[in-house]
């Protein structure tokens, strides 16, 4: 330490401040907040649980403002359709339905009895459903694993509530479905489909199917979409009008479909949609025939508002937040949604759609950080390569005991997000807080392929996967040096799955950043496209090229092809049970990097999956990344760190 400086902070090494935020913190008492539904008065959700070893347990928050669990221990309400799941349970008048992690078998459980199956023990997957109470059935997406899991067979099927009658196939034939939705009288189905080599964000379709006595599918008529539309969340209307999102104009807006005819709700260059990783997800709901509540991203920046159906009118609603998660729903006068802003960690709250108050339901941590320690991410735009603008949050290091010496600017983390079409946003996370108390900056990258800003950006990686996204993190890192805001001989990136790609890609062809981290990345896109599972086994056909015909370009922009051009030390994390990035990703670079003599470190976690769940590995993952770049950049940490083998050092 040295001596105070004339702030009264105390002088020390960027890296080696002392700071309250722990990675305990960020674990201890954290959840993810998750899926919601309204059934009457009553609220449910799920929470994925760090603590309970990354259990989904679903709670309910009943009229009398009571909070129970009403999934026991034994109990993991989490599906595997398309591996990422998503739309995992529904509540009809107080009965639970959901899939269960372990056997993904649908399971019913009554207001006063144990949950008990109502699909058979066979390597079948359901989710997205809807109730069918005149028929007293399901209506969800059924993912048959029978043959084979990369070639798993999609259908929209009908599961009797009770578990007696045989299931009803009602839509077959396509590679994927998602949203199936009853109309209010019970008498036509709506639905989305897509085949491959498309994601949903790339080209889907809607149809609306009738549906005869027998409850069987007659009927049927496109509604929209097609190859190059992508469609998001139809819902219907108390009225019997069929909303939906579709980015025809080249953003996603809301339309209605009455009458067998579409019509334009909203045509502004802002998104109402997004990309459609998991089931179940809702960025608009319907409070009432008159009026839908929605989430608007504009330029990659968020609000909430109040938009009529018939005339489109738009109104802002004032809140203290000013980023939604996609799970929003409405019941009248109210919105319920995942919220947070950069002073705020993610909640689940009640806003009043008349006044933009909101009453938190259940908070994501229930810890308070002082203001002192908190870092406000700050939008930036930064030139990249090809004349284009790219996007990103810059967070300075912050901490109101110490700061850096005279002169001496902090190192940088470039994080890269996954998807890659996924998008970053700036509300208060306790991950990026952890680094920048300790006196590191910290940047989150929208480079293009991201959602948020329109087709055209997102459009930016097709074909350039490997080559834009590594361009604008490198962009984005030599910008901020040129602005002399951080030490350009202390670059370190960062990134996970998609993200964990990019930074392989950047460390191995490009001579800039000084260190990295790989969390799940993929290392060879040969072997992923042959290993990968069937959602997104032809994702890479649109964002590097068909294969086996363009082989050359997988081999050119796979970092496992070019372990000599690699040149900075690298940390790999791996869960030893991923099925969408497999281990062998990592193990490759590993071995290859142990061989050339390049410091490397490897942490797999057994019983992992794609993306950590377990308190202890993601505060292992967190630490365990700082104490790798205490020893490549030499600073001592201010806290006692479980050592992680670095070899070749």
């Amino acid at each position: 330490m040295h001596r105070p400086a004339a702030t009264g902070k105390r002088v020390a090494p960027y890296g080696s401040w002392k700071s309250p935020i722990s990675s305990n913190m960020v674990v201890a008492d954290a959840v993810r907040l998750g899926q919601v539904q309204l059934d009457g008065a009553d609220l449910y959700w799920i929470e994925l649980r760090p603590q309970e070893g990354g259990r989904n347990a679903l709670v309910r928050r009943s009229a009398d403002g009571r909070t129970t669990d009403m999934t026991a221990p034994g109990f993991n309400a989490r599906t595997r359709v398309h591996e990422y799941g998503g739309g995992a349970f529904l509540v009809d008048r107080g009965t639970l339905y959901f899939a269960n992690f372990q056997d993904q078998r649908l399971y019913r459980q009554d207001s006063s009895g144990a949950p008990r199956p109502i699909t058979p023990p066979l390597p079948l997957r359901y989710a997205d459903g809807v109730m069918d109470r005149a028929r007293g059935r399901i209506i969800c997406v059924r993912e048959d694993h029978r043959e084979s899991d990369q070639q798993a067979v999609a259908a929209i099927v009908g599961v009797d509530t009770a578990g007696a009658a045989e299931q009803q196939v009602l839509v077959s034939g396509n590679d994927f479905y998602s949203n199936p939705r009853l109309s209010p009288d019970g008498r036509r189905l709506a639905w989305l489909t897509w085949n491959h080599p498309n994601m949903p964000w790339d080209g889907a379709e809607l149809w609306v199917g009738e549906l005869d006595d027998r409850g069987a599918l007659g009927r049927v008529e496109q509604v929209a979409g097609g190859q190059t539309e992508s469609l998001f969340q139809p819902e219907w209307s108390p009225d019997g009008t069929l909303i939906f999102v579709s980015d025809r104009t080249g953003f996603w807006n809301l339309y209605r479909w009455r009458a067998s005819k579409v019509e334009a709700v909203t045509q502004l260059e802002a998104e109402f949609g997004t990309p459609q990783w998991l089931f179940g997800m809702t960025t608009y709901a319907i409070e009432s025939a008159d009026r839908l509540v929605c989430r608007i991203i504009e330029n990659g920046r968020q609000r909430l508002a109040l938009v009529s159906p018939t005339t489109g009118e738009t109104t802002t609603l004032r809140t203290v937040y000013d980023e939604f998660g996609a799970n929003l729903r409405a019941a009248p006068g109210v919105a319920i949604v995942t919220a947070g802003s950069p002073t705020e960690l993610p909640a689940l709250v009640e806003i009043d759609l008349s006044t933009g108050q909101a009453k938190v339901v259940r908070r994501s941590n229930p810890i308070t950080i002082d203001s002192g320690y908190v870092s406000i991410g700050e939008p930036i735009e930064f030139p990249t390569t090809g004349g284009h603008t790219a996007h990103a949050f810059f967070y300075r290091p912050a901490n109101q005991d110490f700061q850096g010496p005279d002169g001496e600017r902090p190192p940088l983390l470039v994080h890269i997000h996954g998807g890659p079409t996924a998008m970053v946003g700036r509300a208060l996370d306790l991950e990026v807080q952890y680094w920048t108390s300790r006196g590191f900056a910290s940047v989150d990258v929208n480079y293009g392929g991201s959602t948020g800003f329109g087709r055209a950006y997102r459009e930016r990686l097709n074909g350039q996967w490997g080559v834009v996204d590594v361009d604008d993190a490198v962009s984005a890192a030599r910008y901020l040096v040129a602005e002399g805001l951080v030490d350009g001989n202390r670059l370190a990136i960062t990134g996970g799955s998609a993200g964990g790609y990019t930074v392989l890609c950047v460390l191995t062809f490009k001579d800039v950043f000084q260190a990295g981290a790989s969390h799940f990345g993929i290392s060879d896109l040969e072997v992923f496209a042959g290993d990968t599972h069937k959602y997104e086994s032809r994702y890479l056909e649109r964002l590097v090229g068909p294969y086996p015909e363009r082989r050359d370009l997988y081999a050119e922009r796979s970092a496992i092809n070019a372990i000599d051009r690699i040149s900075a030390p690298v940390i790999l994390f791996q869960g030893l049970e991923d099925r969408i990035v497999p281990p062998n990703q990592a193990e490759l670079i590993v071995a290859a990097l142990r061989k050339k003599g390049l410091p490397v470190a490897y942490l797999p976690f057994e019983g992992e999956q794609h993306g950590f769940r377990r308190a202890e590995n993601i505060k292992r993952a967190i630490d365990g990344e700082f104490y790798f770049y205490s020893r490549i950049f030499d600073f001592q940490p201010a806290d006692q760190l479980e050592p992680v083998q670095i070899d070749n050092l």
